[in-house]
């Protein structure tokens, strides 16, 4: 078997014919030639056999090979395209207007799900800029047309990237498994729009519930964009909402009691034994509990109405409206201002909240991707560009599975 033929298997280039290799420094430089004659467009299928002009020679860099960087070198051609007009030809070895190969670039995606981009920049030897940008166009590429397709419910949530309130939008849809499906820096009514845009009308039309936080934003924007869906408040937002107004009446009870010289430690340890689920609750905390029953009445009744928002959920969809309604109406008799508020609050997102457990719809699972997402960024110490944070995460909870080149 002659030489060139081994290297032409080893490189595994599809549609090319080794012409010369030569070791310039510490680099392999292998000359290849295209096996057709017919120049492609780069941006639709058209061909032809005329040629424009000709270009100088250009490298693209390819898998390693024995330890050393190797790039592929072919002088390229131009043509004319009816509709692109003068573009310079396509190569099946690498993607338009990149110094990389395919090969080179799912290498780089497959390390990106399992390693930190400075890890791969140093086993690639590639700049930590080139791996956001490998990213990039690895996930535009292997985007299929239909991942908005067949939607009709999503969950939608903002996630952090950086310090300095920089946040992106992120539409999931739940699953099983749950995936990300958009994500746009941002999180206004037009950045939401932008993702009903990209949905399109008809798309659009299918949705049936949409699981959100009270983020008025998002709210404003599924109302104009998404009228026929239906909006669920998620069941986290809305307890966390009751266990914050108890801890504020806790709070108070705390500084009411260091005014009138008692002993606040009494009510100082009682946080935890308070937001706690009851089926999860110590001994102690148990014990705790029944202190506060006894000795604190406005501190129980706040409790008390939390369990009540807690009931919603845990009962049944005929049940959590009356569940609903009477922890509205505690709150608002309670003389506690805080759970006052919460009445307020309960009151305006009566429906969506009660959508919610009709239609068993949480952002739960759009929470655990961000836990994911967390990791990402706290791995990558942080990132740039909010384009480079979209790309590794689409990459890492989208849904993708990036072969192994040698596979």
């Amino acid at each position: 078997m002659r030489a060139t033929t081994v290297l032409r298997r080893v490189l595994a280039i599809p549609a090319v014919g080794i012409v010369d290799v030569e070791l310039v420094g510490e680099f392999l430089v292998v000359d290849v030639r295209l096996s057709r004659s017919r120049l492609r467009c780069p941006a639709c299928p058209f061909t032809t056999r005329s040629v424009y002009d000709r270009r100088p020679p250009r490298l693209w860099r390819h898998l390693d090979l024995a330890g050393r960087r190797c790039f592929v070198r072919m002088p390229l051609r131009r043509l004319r395209c009816p509709e692109h007009g003068v573009v310079t030809e396509a190569v099946p070895f690498a993607p338009p207007r990149a110094g990389y190969t395919y090969a080179f670039e799912d290498m780089v995606a497959w390390l990106a799900q399992r390693a930190d981009k400075t890890a791969i920049t140093h086993l690639q030897r590639v700049s930590w800029r080139s791996v956001g940008r490998i990213l990039a166009r690895w996930i535009a590429r292997h985007r299929s047309g239909d991942v908005l397709g067949g939607l009709t419910r999503i969950n939608v949530d903002e996630k952090s990237w950086r310090r300095g309130r920089r946040f992106v939008t992120v539409v999931a849809a739940p699953g099983p498994p749950a995936r990300v499906v958009w994500m746009s820096a941002g999180r206004d009514v037009a950045t939401l729009g932008a993702f009903f845009d990209e949905l399109g009308p008809e798309r659009t039309a299918q949705l049936e519930a949409i699981g959100t936080d009270m983020a008025a934003w998002y709210l404003e924007a599924i109302a104009a964009r998404a009228p026929d869906a239906v909006v669920c408040i998620d069941p986290f937002h809305v307890v966390a909402l009751a266990n914050r107004a108890l801890d504020e009446v806790r709070r108070a009870e705390w500084n009411r009691a260091r005014r009138e010289g008692l002993d606040a430690r009494a009510v100082k340890y009682t946080r935890w034994a308070l937001l706690k689920r009851p089926e999860s609750l110590s001994d102690e905390q148990r014990a705790t509990l029944t202190l506060v029953r006894r000795h604190n009445a406005r501190l129980w009744r706040g409790y008390e109405i939390k369990e009540m928002v807690r009931a919603v959920y845990s009962s049944g969809p005929g049940e959590a409206a009356r569940w609903l309604d009477g922890a509205i109406r505690r709150a608002a008799r309670s003389r506690l201002r805080a759970f006052q508020v919460l009445a307020r609050t309960l009151r305006q997102y009566r429906d969506p909240i009660l959508a919610a457990v009709e239609h068993g719809l949480s952002n739960s699972p759009l929470e655990a991707l961000n836990s994911r997402l967390a990791l990402l960024n706290h791995r990558a110490a942080g990132f740039h560009s909010a384009a480079a944070f979209i790309a590794l995460a689409m990459l890492c909870v989208g849904g993708f599975k990036p072969p192994l080149p040698h596979l």
